[in-house]
């Protein structure tokens, strides 16, 4: 290793993004607000080059291969998809040398994506932020406040990892090669289909009249108070006609759904009914009301 020699506190590195895209960008920027240069990135489409110029001003818009040449610290910030494609032609044009980290962001992917790179010398690292990116300015703070997976091969490379997530001022979050997909799989299910969740009860809402106070404006406060008892008490904070086994109410819910979207109603089936099975799970409610619940919802 050269410029980061010690792996506990790595030194101002030069640092290239793979490519321009909104995780890319912000990690880059956090990197450069901590004190490294990302000196080049790849940019193909019109709104990764206006991103990269935005907030990498300082970046050459190269190849993959040739930013890889220039740099200490090699971010791959691609799809999930694309990565092994990406990883592939690195390690046939030799444009990786010993001693260069190279970082990639998928968040189910570990370090074993990157073994052609390995075998030429190169510390692999797998630094997922589990926050979700808009393209926004925002983004690049937010890192500060959210966790990173951490997935490396030996401790030097735990030690490399976890002092560049701790340098943007996150915490790192070790996670084992075997676990990646199924930390993905946890953190999709709950931020993704927050979303859809929270858009089905827009799409709800904006079928009824409610003099004109916009959807979002009724249930934000609503909605926030959920997420946080749900993470302050966990189970116990469950309420509504489903933890109350109200199965009446359960009825009515999917009759006037129905009316307003047959798929949304069905969406709301399976989360009653997985509601319905924690609630007893966790003597929310007792098994005979559960079950009440559960024979409207078959």
């Amino acid at each position: 290793m050269t410029s980061h020699e010690s792996p506990g506190a790595p030194a101002r590195l030069t640092v290239g993004v793979v490519s321009a895209g909104r995780v890319g960008t912000a990690l880059g920027q956090a990197w450069e607000h901590a004190g490294h240069l990302v000196v080049a990135t790849s940019a193909i489409s019109d709104a990764s080059r206006r991103r990269a110029a935005d907030r990498l001003p300082d970046a050459v818009v190269l190849p993959p291969d040739e930013v890889a040449g220039r740099v200490d610290l090699l971010l791959l910030a691609v799809p999930d998809d694309a990565l092994a494609g990406l990883v592939a032609g690195l390690a046939s044009t030799g444009a990786v040398r010993p001693g260069q980290i190279v970082v990639h962001t998928c968040g189910a992917r570990g370090v074993g994506v990157l073994e052609p790179l390995t075998r030429l010398g190169a510390l692999p690292l797998a630094l997922h932020p589990a926050m979700t990116f808009t393209g926004h300015p925002e983004d690049t703070a937010r890192l500060a406040s959210c966790c990173f997976g951490v997935t490396a091969r030996d401790e030097l490379g735990w030690a490399v990892g976890e002092a560049l997530v701790l340098e943007v001022g996150a915490e790192p979050v070790r996670v084992a090669e075997a676990d990646r997909e199924t930390y993905h799989a946890a953190l999709a299910h709950g931020a993704n289909h927050l979303v859809t969740l929270v858009r089905d009860a827009v799409q709800v809402l904006e079928s009824v009249t409610t003099g004109g106070v916009p959807a979002e404006r009724l249930l934000s406060p609503l909605l926030s108070a959920a997420l946080d008892n749900a993470l302050r008490h966990g189970d116990r904070a469950l309420t509504g006609p489903v933890a109350r086994g109200d199965a009446a109410a359960v009825a009515a819910h999917l009759r006037v759904l129905r009316a307003v979207d047959p798929e949304l109603a069905e969406a709301y089936r399976a989360l009653s009914r997985r509601t319905a099975q924690r609630a007893e799970q966790h003597a929310l409610i007792t098994a005979a009301a559960a079950r009440a619940v559960l024979e409207e919802l078959s």
